[in-house]
């Protein structure tokens, strides 16, 4: 066999090319590459040992995996697996290019099936200078004379994810899925193979099975159930392998066994799980959503900290991530949707004096009464405003603030007139009929009379209202798609996102300095695709701030800090800790202000102000910080909740206590970590600088001390109090 080895940004790549010209990707790993770990058949090796990992190989291995309909799949596969595709096994290999471009090496491997479906495979390889990551896409083009149905195009591929080391899989392997929910977003939560039904049992001895583990999202909600990325690790190879999607819509991954290894492929909409396909006339192409992957240490915290730097590679430069401005939302704990001249104004002059810096009017302004199921048309509403929004935003101007506005524009309500008036085309329609979700329809942005509705909302609200700031909401969940324009529903879907993404380009495009903030009832579409155009991300609806702070522990997973939004909302009726726990939960990620600050006494009110005082020192390392789980990521049953920022020569750490009822608070920690309902032990040692003499400080608030002590890269602090929360910056001495 012949080798391409391909080492870039501690990325060690090993292609292998086959007697029949038939490309396999044999190795992608932090690690070298060692060919005795492929195929491993039996303790011992014979002549029909070798012989069988011959045929293993050449049966298995694909770069990449794409199905055509009508095409016989010989070799062995049991289920839904998306493996012995064809033409993926038919594929032979044209050519590699290799370049260099702004971001760095690109590599473009050419596949072709000749002689059965006459496609052709394009895989693109982004890599990008200094992280261990790169971005991948595959493009099958028909150059047959044929028109060819498209139901399974791979984003990654990868056989063998497990064949570092001589354990077997039960012993080393271990997975971690990150849910995601309505008010339950960042659960992560790690995995055995065996947990998910992968069990090996025994090394070395020929198995197969019809189990696959598969994560998977079906409609416009990208991330309603978990986040669109993962992460496996091999604890005896000290090996980590981490991918994220960037697709705003339907999307699956699978870890199932082939050959006796374990096999990872990484896609976007499939036909089995997103009811997708796509017909290919001949010269036509299809590209699939693309994919980073990436490889470090066995360390969820390092996979985070490569994926936080990757994020803002490939996100679009902005003022919003370099300024990080504090926002006020008048919605969370606050007005709930009933906004009113009468009730902004003392809101604004709180929120000033607080030193906020955005001032957002959401949801109501554009109705009397009970609004959900009349949206569509965005036009002030006067019993509300009697002398027009722009009275508000002005006013929110006078004190020094740029004001901002709700939207919900890829909505119409059932009860909008404009929708009543508007032919169906403008909508997703199933089975004849328009789709229906929460009294609401799905506007279809490949309509060109859509585009100019949104457009004239959007010129508007920014040049009539004067705002500067737009929460973009989305509420519903349309299901798998649209059949008007496509030959399937799921086609038609990917078609509107991809409308969508290049509406969203053309907005920013008009109006570069303008902040959209994407929201999907909270954190209901954290994905790359559009996190690389908006500056910031709603993280949650969870309105209890004690269990937001979960949420905030683990945002980085999900998100870069500066583009994480976390609501602080103090209560009307609280004390000082309340305030205290509601600021940390929002002050080492973007700071979403709310709650009636006019209504809070003069000492809480102070501990609002000294909060986001302290923001806007720490905020230019927020910026480029990566993550820090000094006790792994939090769990929603937690008593005692840490996370955390790093640079090269500082840390932030923010501790929580939540004593709740049904709450588990005997939690397992990382080994040395000792916790009980009053003090917590958390280990610093992985900090870059932990071996030089460190420095611990309270950093927030300064005049509600609490007792802490710092010995041998441990910190222990003691919190008396039920729910109590600080922050803490540990330095160089």
């Amino acid at each position: 066999m012949e080798y391409i080895r391909i080492q870039e940004n501690g990325i060690h790549i090993v292609f292998g090319i086959t007697e029949k010209r038939q490309l396999k990707l044999l190795h992608f790993s932090k690690n070298e590459f060692c060919e005795d770990d492929l195929c491993k058949v039996g303790p011992d090796c014979k002549a029909e040992d070798q012989e069988r990992r011959e045929q293993f190989i050449d049966e298995a291995f694909q770069l990449v995996q794409v199905s055509l309909s009508g095409y016989n799949r010989p070799y062995e596969k049991h289920g839904n697996k998306h493996i012995v595709t064809a033409p993926g096994y038919l594929l032979t290999y044209v050519g590699m290019e290799d370049s260099v471009n702004e971001t760095g090496r690109r590599l473009t491997i050419t596949q072709e099936d000749r002689e059965v479906t006459h496609a052709r495979v394009e895989t693109v390889m982004q890599f990008y200078n200094g992280t261990s990551v790169v971005r991948m896409w595959n493009t099958v083009t028909n150059v047959g004379t044929e028109t060819q149905c498209l139901e399974y195009l791979s984003s990654f591929c990868y056989t063998g994810i497990e064949k570092e080391g001589d354990q077997n899989s039960d012993a080393k392997m271990k997975l971690r899925v990150p849910y995601n929910g309505w008010q339950k977003e960042m659960s992560i939560k790690e995995y055995t193979f065996g947990d998910v039904g992968l069990a090996q049992t025994q090394p070395g001895v020929y198995q197969r099975t019809s189990q696959v583990f598969e994560v998977t999202n079906t409609g416009n909600w990208s991330s309603k159930k978990y986040l669109p990325l993962g992460y496996i690790e091999n604890t005896q190879a000290h090996t980590s392998l981490f991918w994220q999607i960037e697709h705003n819509g339907s999307w699956h991954y699978e870890i199932g066994d082939q050959n006796t290894h374990f096999y990872l492929c990484v896609s976007g909409p499939t036909e089995v799980q997103s009811h997708w396909f796509k017909n290919l006339a001949p010269g036509e192409s299809f590209t699939s959503v693309p994919v980073a992957v990436g490889v470090t240490d066995d360390s969820f915290e390092r996979a985070v900290g490569e994926l936080t730097g990757y994020r803002r590679l490939i996100r679009r430069p902005n003022r919003d991530n370099e300024n990080l401005p504090v926002i006020f939302n008048d919605y969370m704990n606050c007005l709930f949707g009933d906004p009113t001249t009468e009730k902004e104004l003392p809101l604004i002059d709180a929120a000033a004096a607080c030193g906020c810096e955005y001032y957002v009017i959401d949801a109501g302004w554009y109705a009397p009464g009970e609004w959900w199921d009349s949206v569509g048309e965005w036009q002030e509403c006067r019993e509300r405003f009697p002398n027009g929004i722009k009275e508000v935003t002005d006013y929110i101007r006078s004190k020094g603030m740029i004001p901002g506005v709700w939207l919900e524009l890829e909505v119409m309500g059932i009860n909008c007139e404009k929708a009543k008036n508007a032919p169906d085309d403008w909508f997703f329609v199933r089975h004849g009929r328009r789709v229906f979700d929460r009294s609401r329809y799905q506007l279809d942005f490949r309509n060109p009379s859509v585009i100019d509705h949104v457009n004239e909302v959007i010129d508007r609200v920014v040049n009539e209202y004067g705002v500067g700031y737009i929460k973009m909401d989305y509420n519903i969940e349309p299901g798998i798609g649209t059949e008007l324009g496509a030959e399937s529903v799921g086609q038609g879907m990917l078609e509107h996102e991809k409308a969508y993404l290049a509406w969203l380009d053309d907005v920013f495009a008009r109006y570069p300095d303008l902040v959209i903030e994407n929201c999907s009832s909270g954190g209901l579409r954290i994905d790359y695709a559009l996190l690389s155009r908006y500056s910031i991300q709603s993280t949650s609806d969870q309105e209890d701030y004690r269990n937001y702070a979960t949420i905030a522990a683990n945002a980085g997973a999900g998100v870069t800090p500066e583009q994480a939004a976390v609501w602080s909302y103090p209560q009307r009726a609280g004390d000082k800790e309340e305030v205290i726990y509601n600021m940390i939960n929002a002050l080492l990620v973007r700071v979403h202000q709310s709650g009636h600050l006019a209504e809070l006494s003069a000492e809480r009110t102070e501990l609002v102000k000294e909060g986001i005082a302290c923001y806007k020192k720490i905020r230019t390392d927020i910026k480029k910080a990566a993550p820090f789980y000094p006790l792994d990521v939090t769990d929603n049953e937690d008593m005692w909740a840490c996370g955390g920022l790093q640079t090269e020569d500082k840390a932030y750490v923010a501790v929580w206590k939540r004593q709740m009822e049904g709450k588990n608070n005997d939690r397992r920690l990382r080994a040395g970590t000792v916790c009980s309902d009053t003090t917590l032990s958390i280990p610093l040692g992985s900090l870059p600088f932990a071996k030089d003499e460190i420095r611990v400080s309270c950093l927030y608030p300064e005049k509600e001390p609490v007792s802490f002590t710092v010995e041998e890269n441990v910190l222990s602090v003691a919190f008396e109090k039920p729910v109590m929360a600080r922050l803490f910056v540990i330095e160089r001495k």
